[in-house]
């Protein structure tokens, strides 16, 4: 049973201290991305991005004894680049799916990069596409908290490095 949300949009604005280079590798690098997608308590066994037009991103994340009960549950998601542009722009289509991989939630994301003095604002903006059942919903009712709890951790990671 699929229903169509009535316009789930999302937009999240970040400034970070760190130069445009850094950060678009942090989206693009598959061993940077592992350390930080995903909200807290949450890792990535699982991590394959290959940011051009048409490559893949196959992420799966796996829930930590932080997460309590969910502890050991896994979260693939897929998506596929609908644009890349070095250091300004990648967008992608993109699905969450349950363990059968059934697709729960589709959304289309549009991350965007701009130097500012030295620092980047990162703009993400998500636009969801359809809600599948209970664990589609659930997707969607955490999606503002996660993507905040993710772009903390993108955060920890730029300034470690």
């Amino acid at each position: 049973m699929a229903d169509k949300p009535e316009k789930r949009e999302l937009t999240i604005i970040r400034s970070f201290d760190a130069p445009l280079d850094k950060v678009w590798k942090a989206w693009t690098d598959e061993k940077l991305v592992a350390q930080w997608f995903g909200p807290r308590g949450v890792t990535n066994p699982i991590c394959r991005v290959d940011a051009k037009k048409g490559g893949e991103i196959y992420i799966v994340m796996k829930a930590g004894k932080e997460l309590g009960p969910a502890e050991g549950m896994e979260w693939p998601m897929k998506a596929t680049f609908d644009e890349v542009v070095p250091m300004k722009r990648l967008a992608f289509t993109g699905t969450g799916l349950d363990d059968k991989q059934g697709i729960i939630i589709e959304n289309r994301q549009t991350v965007t990069f701009a130097e500012e003095n030295g620092k980047t604002r990162l703009t993400i903006q998500v636009l969801v596409t359809k809600v599948v059942g209970a664990a589609g919903q659930a997707a969607v009712a955490g999606m503002e908290m996660g993507f905040n709890q993710q772009l903390e951790k993108l955060g920890e990671l730029l300034n470690s490095r």
